[in-house]
């Protein structure tokens, strides 16, 4: 009885032992999960996976990035809004994995310790940074209240800070669950975005050409002023300058209509050598809703006599003189004897669907177009032609010139007379492009662009790009008397907002910036809602395997845990059973 006492003094110290060294271990386990993360990304889009070139951008910064997040409140938010804090959180969390030290971030209530003063003030100094605030409306226990909250982060990097706009509002989403999950889809893009501009030296430069009749007014008002959002832009008029900067980091010729001479088209063509980036977007005949109302019934479309065909050939495309006629179209709207207006199928206003997996267009809404011109691409050594956009697979075209009439409204549309499918509207070329005046130049142009420190340039020196657009009022707002200008890419007869706008910005981002943080943002999060009729008829069934499987799971692990304990236990009976049976010598 003497050495029971010892025994049980020595297995309680074990046992102590063993619990602290667990608890030490849990602890350093923790410890270590902070500061190192590991996961397996097994979601079929990848939303928890960060996109290459979102990593290259982390793995190179220079400088600590800052990120305030100001979704935070002393209030509980909702469960979206909580859904998003979480989804912000996870996003920076897996920026910090990549830049490690170089991003840090903190959630942020700015009202936090504040009086209603104090609070006036931070409403004023975070508006002057881009921050404004929003009111979200609450009821329960019969009471309703409202809650101000800033869906906003502040990234500051470089000496230079951004607003970060956490929670937009497209009017393609309805439900909460859409405008989350939209939102989820955009974290990277944005904040990857918010760094790679602030470690910019400067902002790239933009160019709108003019001097051929392209619109510069209230029908391009959201056209500049979304450009002017991101870019430093002029407006420079072709025919009065000696050439065009290289300085500008692209050009934009949008819808010329008259023609272009042998100077001008020089001037572009020498910009490209030297490795500017064009966003052309061209239609070769005169064709529009305005001059249809002026000239009731009908109008021919005829050629505006351009004159690019040498210069877009040479660089790989060639924008036909015909009209693209669609199935798949935006209505148009007629007012008949002074009542609403009335919409009808017009093969003329194609909508545009980017199938492209390329990051300027991949997952992006329809395109609206009017009036457009179909694209062949054409044999350029050294060209990579990538279509952007084109027709749907019931289409076809109408060569020049075409009679666009009213009456076509009155007759129905067969499937089996549009018969030329998927015809390109709008083109990416990348490569090293060949002169269109290469070896065709005479002495004395030569010389004069010797003696401007502009020597002839017959190729470029490395890899550029230029898209190649046709689609009619792509970049175009309408507006009303009652509203003022519209968003471009916003029809106003069926309250549908199409991605023009996007694609500007995809286009004007892909040809300055060539980080590929753009990659980011083609990034689709897929949202996965319950059938809410299968839901509610297999409820039970689900809830009897969601309560069974579990215990069932429980209860074999035990009855194996106990059955091979029972052997291990009658093996060692059964051994000691025969040892004492044996006699001794």
């Amino acid at each position: 009885m003497a050495t029971a006492a010892p025994n049980k003094n020595q297995r309680q110290k074990q046992a102590t032992v063993r619990i602290v060294m667990m608890v030490g271990i849990i602890v350093c386990v923790n410890v270590l999960a902070s500061y190192f993360h590991a996961g397996l990304d097994l979601t079929k889009e990848k939303r928890f996976s960060l996109s290459p070139s979102t990593k290259t951008m982390l793995r190179n910064m220079k400088e600590v990035a800052v990120v305030d997040v100001y979704l935070k409140s002393e209030n509980k938010f909702p469960a979206y809004l909580q859904r998003l804090q979480e989804s912000v959180r996870e996003r920076l969390t897996s920026f910090k994995d990549i830049a490690g030290t170089k991003v840090v971030f903190k959630f942020v209530d700015p009202f936090e310790g504040k009086n209603d003063e104090e609070k006036k003030a931070v409403v004023h100094d975070l508006s002057n940074k881009g921050i404004r605030y929003f009111e979200l409306s609450q009821t329960g226990d019969a009471q309703y209240s409202m809650q101000v909250f800033f869906p906003f982060a502040l990234v500051q990097y470089n000496g230079k800070e951004m607003p970060v706009m956490l929670l937009e509002d497209p009017p393609d989403k309805n439900t909460a669950e859409e405008k989350i999950n939209y939102a989820e889809a955009l974290l990277e893009y944005k904040f990857a975005n918010a760094i790679n501009e602030l470690g910019r030296p400067a902002r790239a430069r933009v160019a709108y050409i003019v001097g051929n009749n392209e619109d510069l007014g209230i029908r391009t008002f959201d056209l500049l002023n979304s450009v002017r959002r991101y870019y430093d832009l002029d407006t420079l008029d072709l025919m009065h300058t000696l050439h065009i900067p290289v300085a500008y980091d692209a050009i934009i010729i949008n819808e010329p209509r008259t023609t272009f001479t042998g100077p001008e088209k020089l001037k572009i063509d020498q910009y490209v050598m030297r490795g500017g980036h064009v966003l052309w977007n061209v239609n070769t005949l005169d064709a529009s809703i305005d001059s249809l109302e002026m000239h009731p019934p009908q109008i021919m479309a005829m050629e505006y006599g351009l004159d690019l065909d040498d210069l877009l050939f040479k660089y790989g495309v060639r924008i036909n003189n015909d009209l693209v006629e669609d199935m798949q179209n935006v209505p148009l709207a007629r007012v008949v004897n002074g009542g609403p207006p009335e919409l009808h199928e017009w093969v003329y206003f194609p909508k545009l669907n980017p199938t492209s997996e390329h990051p300027i267009v991949r997952n992006m809404d329809f395109v609206f177009g009017k009036f457009t011109n179909s694209i062949d691409t054409l044999l350029a050594t050294g060209i990579n032609k990538t279509v952007l956009l084109q027709s749907s697979k019931y289409s076809r075209v109408a060569s020049a010139p075409v009679r666009v009439s009213l009456s076509m409204m009155n007759f129905p549309l067969n499937n089996e007379m549009f018969n030329k499918p998927y015809r390109p509207v709008a083109v990416l070329l990348e490569g090293k492009f060949v002169s269109a005046y290469k070896n065709k130049l005479a002495p004395e142009y030569l010389h004069l662009l010797d003696s401007l420190n502009e020597p002839f340039k017959g190729m470029c020196d490395s890899n550029s790009s230029m898209i190649v657009s046709s689609v009619g009022d792509l970049f175009g707002n309408d507006y009303t008397t009652s509203s003022g200008v519209l968003q471009m890419g916003y029809y106003k007869y069926d309250h549908h907002y199409y991605a023009n706008k996007l694609f500007l910005l995809n286009c004007l981002q892909y040809l300055t910036d060539r980080s590929g943080v753009l990659e980011s943002h083609s990034k689709q999060v897929k949202l996965r809602l319950l059938d809410s009729a299968r839901a509610k008829d297999e409820k039970t069934q689900w809830q009897l395997i969601n309560v069974g499987v579990p215990i069932g799971i429980v209860l074999v692990f035990a009855s194996c845990y106990l059955f091979f304990r029972k052997r291990k236990y009658e093996a060692k009976a059964s051994d000691t059973t025969e040892k004492s049976s044996k006699p001794l010598s």
